[in-house]
């Protein structure tokens, strides 16, 4: 009995051990998406008044959790059941990647007219039409939110697809819990960072130069940060969509094998965004002809 309830600390001890290595190597793989995940849930939460910033994150926080609880029971039943079909979901994530990476790269350097022109009025907004406009951002954002998520639970799953089921099924939880709190945490600070910079002003009394200083960086630095953030985040779905095509594509792997990794995989990355773009154009300019 006794040498029975050692060897199951044993095979709990090992299991734990599996966990903890995939894990790390998980990380690795998802950190392009959180990183992406990162800048647009800033953007998002910041452009909103400064006392329901933390509200807001809150609530689309809670949505990114009910994503996840939706999200992992359907990614292990597929690795169960359909194992091949992960690979396919990953490559199809990594062209929607490369698109939206490449989508913000043109329209930085590309003019395009928007459909609404935002002017400056003095029109005092209502509580319901706040309120109404912080559900529409939210909603907004767990959307996203719910995307990005199944890349990273996909691109998590497909680290350890050939471990056990119970492995599976601890890394990639384990992943999207720590993806949600860390992503989340993060973005509450940043978010809060200006909040923080005016009180340290508000101290310095104009006597404490010390503090104004600090202060005035941080309310100076939210915005620079969160535009550093977006070209990150953009940089980081280039490399990880073409990382995808470059481990599971065998020709790829080959043509751009000479070329130091990360060079590789953002061309790759970058060209798939490119055919991406072209053929979103394409449709929607016939969808364009067909309406008329």
């Amino acid at each position: 009995m006794a040498a029975s309830f050692f060897a199951l600390f044993d095979d709990i001890a090992l299991l734990m051990d599996d966990v903890a290595s995939m894990s790390k190597v998980a990380t690795k793989k998802t950190a392009g998406i959180l990183g992406d995940d990162l800048a647009v849930n800033a953007d998002k939460a910041s452009g909103v008044a400064s006392s329901r910033e933390l509200p807001v994150l809150w609530a689309i926080t809670k949505g990114s959790f009910l994503n996840k609880l939706i999200i992992l029971p359907a990614a292990f039943l597929l690795s169960a059941f359909l194992p091949w079909i992960i690979i396919p979901i990953l490559m199809a994530g990594g062209i929607y990647l490369a698109y939206e990476g490449i989508e913000k790269v043109y329209e930085y350097f590309v003019p395009h007219e928007h459909e609404e022109t935002h002017h400056v009025t003095l029109e005092i907004v209502s509580e319901e039409e706040v309120l109404k406009e912080e559900k529409e951002k939210i909603k907004s954002a767990i959307i996203t939110d719910f995307i990005l998520s199944i890349e990273i639970v996909i691109i998590a799953l497909s680290t350890v697809t050939e471990q056990a089921l119970s492995v599976q099924i601890m890394v990639v939880s384990l992943i999207a819990v720590l993806a949600t709190i860390g992503v989340y945490g993060i973005v509450a600070m940043i978010v809060r960072m200006d909040d923080f910079g005016y009180k340290l002003i508000v101290a310095g009394d104009n006597k404490n130069k010390i503090l104004i200083t600090i202060g005035e960086f941080l309310v100076n630095a939210l915005p620079k940060v969160i535009k550093s953030l977006t070209v990150i985040g953009t940089i980081a779905m280039l490399l990880v969509a073409g990382g995808i095509y470059m481990h599971h594509v065998a020709w790829i792997h080959e043509a751009f094998h000479p070329l130091p990794a990360l060079a590789g995989e953002l061309l790759v990355g970058a060209a798939a965004g490119v055919i991406a773009l072209v053929c979103v154009g394409v449709f929607k300019k016939i969808g364009g002809i067909l309406k008329s």
